[in-house]
């Protein structure tokens, strides 16, 4: 998830202009063909039927989305219908900006505006290789892990002594960009993929009021029997309880990011996420890519008798079964080997490598490149988490 979910306003890392940048990192599998091409469905709109290309072209602002007229509206609809079965006043406004988050100190949820529409959809899968709360199911978990935070900015508990007894101080540290999840723990609930719970003291909090809003009560006090997660379920529980006897509280609604005025193209604002996965990647692997791969600039050593497969290609076609060995064979989490591959592939594009060996050789030895480096990840820490 590129910033999966935030307590904090989301952080814009500083970027120096480099208008080369964009160029030198494609769009993943530009598609110009059909079936986006002539008139618009009778009431969609106009860019609905465009190329990926020209689609690229259009302000964020100038696509007129409106989480009102969207299928998001159902997402929204059933979180607030969930609050109020626990008997919680608040119902907390949903808008569409740049990607998941909830405001520091506000109780709005700002959901990502290309799940507005299935075009949009379409092309952040082509662009990122995937699309965050694509599915119902997702969608609802990433609402209800929001609505925690939108919570605890709302009715302040987390300043309370009890509360930080259990989860940890709120203000002793940002969301940080590297965690390091224990994946057999059991202080912790399980909601969102990658242990999140165990990122910050917020992320835990949101977490578990998540997994009370999404479950029956019998049901959680089944599942997390005997795990110290349990107390934490319990507190949460009395906290809610304790908010459904008194008003909602009023607070900033204040609206970052909004969609509707977001002035960047749809091809910057993905040239901005690609180049946050480049700029974050360590340049001093690429000997060991050079080594892995191959150029096919003058000079190189690669026979041109046939176009060779791009490497970045070879990397997305053979992702799950490199994944799957490498998490086998060091017990890595999962995504620590998942998003490694992916920062392997934009800089395969960057470099414009090639695969130069046959499938079986090259899957060998980029196995057991990607294990040793793994392994490294666990005990240095040394990548940036960029969900």
């Amino acid at each position: 998830m590129k910033a999966l979910v935030h307590a904090t306003p989301p952080r814009r890392r500083p970027v120096a202009p480099a208008p080369s940048l964009p160029d030198r990192i494609a769009p993943i599998e530009p598609h110009k063909g059909e079936p986006h091409k002539g008139e618009p469905k009778a009431g969609e709109p106009a860019w609905a039927a465009m190329h990926d290309d020209e689609l690229l072209d259009t302000r964020i602002c100038d696509l007129g989305l409106r989480l009102e007229h969207s299928e998001l509206r159902l997402r929204v609809a059933q979180l607030h219908d969930e609050l109020a079965a626990l008997g919680v006043p608040m119902q907390p406004p949903c808008y569409l900006g740049d990607e998941w988050f909830t405001p520091s100190g506000s109780a709005v949820i700002a959901l990502p505006f290309y799940l507005a529409h299935p075009r949009l959809r379409l092309l952040e899968r082509r662009q990122m290789r995937e699309v965050e709360g694509g599915t119902d199911d997702e969608c609802m978990r990433l609402l209800r892990h929001e609505c925690g935070h939108a919570f605890d900015h709302a009715y302040r508990f987390s300043r309370r002594p009890e509360w930080q007894a259990l989860f940890g101080r709120s203000d002793a540290d940002a969301t940080p960009d590297v965690y390091r999840p224990r994946p057999y723990s059991k202080s912790f609930v399980r909601h969102l993929k990658n242990h999140y719970a165990q990122a910050h003291p917020d992320e835990d909090f949101a977490e578990t009021f998540a997994v009370i809003l999404g479950m029956p009560e019998p049901q959680w006090r089944r599942k997390y029997r005997g795990w110290k997660a349990l107390e934490k379920l319990e507190y949460v529980a009395a906290l809610i309880s304790e908010a459904a006897r008194r008003r909602a509280p009023r607070v900033d609604e204040h609206r970052i990011s909004d969609a509707r005025r977001l002035k960047k193209s749809l091809r910057r604002f993905y040239a901005d996420r690609r180049r946050a996965y480049a700029e974050d990647f360590p340049d001093f692997l690429d000997p060991d890519l050079l080594r892995l791969f191959g150029e096919t600039s003058p000079g190189s050593d690669i026979e041109l008798d046939e176009m060779p497969e791009p490497a970045s290609r070879f990397l997305r076609r053979r992702r799950d079964p490199i994944v799957s060995a490498v998490v086998a064979f060091t017990g890595t989490h999962k995504y620590t080997a998942d998003d490694l591959l992916r920062r392997l592939v934009v800089r395969c594009e960057v470099l414009g490598l090639v695969v130069r060996h046959n499938e079986a050789r090259t899957l060998l030895e980029l196995g057991a490149y990607l294990a040793a480096l793994v392994t490294t990840h666990l005990h240095t820490g040394r990548y940036k988490r960029t969900v």
